[in-house]
């Protein structure tokens, strides 16, 4: 997958997310797609997505957790 299929993909998703779920769905997005968004900054991750700029640490805190929880097992393609 491309970088930008990526972010189409995730802004699909977010954007289909119920309101009361929304920053859940980010969350989500960024530890299933955390492999393609390594060299991402918060302040890209947000500008590609068309979030406010406060969602930038959101997506740092995911980032830095993804790799933990591959660790642990979790398996990306089955989110």
């Amino acid at each position: 997958m491309s970088y930008e299929s990526t972010f189409s993909e995730m802004k699909r998703a977010i954007d289909a997310a119920p309101r009361n779920a929304y920053v859940a769905e980010i969350h989500v997005q960024v530890l299933k797609h955390a492999h393609m968004l390594e060299q991402t900054s918060g302040k890209d991750f947000c500008a590609a997505l068309g979030l406010t700029p406060s969602f930038g640490s959101e997506f740092l805190k995911m980032k830095k957790i993804a790799p933990r929880l591959r660790a642990a097992g979790l398996n990306p393609s089955k989110i």
